[in-house]
C-alpha cells in the first residue's frame, strides 16, 4: 500500500492536471464560439448561393459548363482539413483515416496522380509520410481561417480542372453540426454535384456549447421525431431571366461557389475542432474529479489506519506498564 506521501503527491499532481485540462476547456469553449459566429454570419450567404446556382444548373439545358461535366479520372486532388495541435481526441485520426481510405480507392492512378492540398499540420505531417505530393503549405489556416487564401486555392483547382490537369476535386473534413456532433464528410468539390443541394443536412445548432450526457440525449430525440416527419416536397423554381449572357452568370456565380466551398469547410473544420477539444478536455476534466475522488479516500483511509495503530501502540504500552 502506498504511504501517505505518495498519496498526498498524486493528489496535487492530479490537481494540476485538473487545473490544465479545466483551462484548456475554457479556451476551446471561447474558440468555439467565435468560430460558431463566423459560420453564422457565412451561412446564409453561401446557402442561397449554392442553391440558386445548383438549381440553376439542374433546370437549363443550356446551362452546361466544363466544371459540372463527369469525364475519366487520370488525376485527382484531395482537399484534407485536420488541426495543427492535438488534445482533441480522435478529431485528427479520423480525418487521416478516411484520408489513406480514399488514397486507397485511387491507388490505381499511382501515387504520382495523388495530389494533397493538406490544412493543418497534423494531415500534412503524414502526408509526407506517405510519399504523396503536396501542394503547399496550408498550415496557418488551420488555426486562422482566411478567406483570400480559400479563394487562391479554389481559383488553382479550378483553372487546373478546366485545363485538364485534375479530373476530380474531393473535401475530407468535419461538418460541424453542433458543439456535440461532428460529422466526418467526404464532398466533391469537382466537378460540381447538382443532385447534392436537395438532400445536404442544414441544420446546424449555432447557438449551444453544452455537451452534457442531458443535452445529448435530448437533442437524439428531437433528431429521431423529425425523422418521423413527412415533409413536404418542394418544386424547384425553374423560372431563370438570364442577362446579360448565360456564359456571364455562370463565370461569375460558379468561382464564387467553389470559394466558399473551400472556406465553409475551413470553418466546419475549425469550429469542430475546436468543439472536440472542449469535449475532450471536459471529459479529462471528469475524469480527474473522480480519480481525486478515490486518492481522497484512500489517503483519508490510510491516515486514519495510522492513526489507529499509533493508538493500539500507545494503550498497548499503557497496558504493558
Amino acid at each position: 500500500m502506498p504511504s501517505l506521501k505518495e498519496i498526498k503527491n498524486r493528489i496535487a499532481s492530479v490537481n494540476s492536471t485538473r487545473k490544465i485540462t479545466s483551462a484548456m476547456k475554457m479556451v476551446a469553449s471561447s474558440k468555439l464560439h467565435h468560430a460558431q459566429v463566423m459560420i453564422e454570419n457565412m451561412l446564409p450567404y453561401e446557402n442561397m448561393l449554392e442553391h440558386i446556382l445548383k438549381t440553376f444548373l439542374a433546370s437549363e439545358a443550356d446551362a452546361q459548363t466544363v466544371f459540372d461535366k463527369e469525364r475519366t479520372v487520370r488525376r485527382v486532388a484531395l482537399i484534407v482539413y485536420s488541426s495543427n495541435s492535438s488534445l482533441c481526441g480522435g478529431f485528427n485520426a479520423n480525418v487521416i483515416k478516411m484520408m489513406q481510405h480514399a488514397i486507397d480507392e485511387y491507388a490505381y492512378l499511382g501515387k504520382d496522380n495523388i495530389v494533397i492540398y493538406p490544412i493543418g499540420r497534423k494531415v500534412a505531417e503524414k502526408v509526407v509520410k506517405l510519399g504523396l505530393t503536396v501542394a503547399g503549405d496550408f498550415m496557418e489556416l488551420a488555426d486562422k481561417p482566411n478567406a483570400k487564401e480559400c479563394k487562391e486555392i479554389a481559383c488553382e483547382l479550378g483553372r487546373k480542372f478546366a485545363d485538364g490537369e485534375i479530373d476530380r476535386v474531393e473535401m475530407i473534413y468535419h461538418h460541424f453540426k453542433s458543439a456535440g456532433s461532428q460529422i466526418l464528410t467526404r464532398k466533391t468539390f469537382l466537378p460540381i454535384d447538382v443532385e447534392t443541394e436537395l438532400n445536404e443536412d442544414k441544420e446546424r445548432d449555432l447557438k449551444t456549447r453544452v455537451v452534457t450526457r442531458e443535452v445529448q440525449d435530448y437533442l437524439q430525440n428531437k433528431q429521431k421525431e423529425k425523422e418521423h416527419e413527412v415533409e413536404e416536397a418542394k418544386p424547384l423554381n425553374d423560372n431563370f431571366i438570364v442577362e446579360p449572357d448565360m456564359n456571364s452568370v455562370l463565370g461569375s456565380l460558379i468561382p464564387k461557389l467553389l470559394h466558399l466551398m473551400v472556406y465553409t469547410a475551413l470553418l466546419d473544420s475549425n469550429a469542430s475542432e475546436h468543439a472536440a477539444r472542449m469535449v475532450a478536455m471536459q471529459t479529462a476534466t471528469d475524469n480527474a474529479d473522480e480519480l481525486l475522488r478515490e486518492l481522497n479516500l484512500q489517503y483519508n483511509k490510510s491516515r486514519q489506519q495510522a492513526i489507529t495503530n499509533e493508538l493500539l501502540d500507545i494503550v498497548g504500552g499503557t497496558v504493558n506498564n
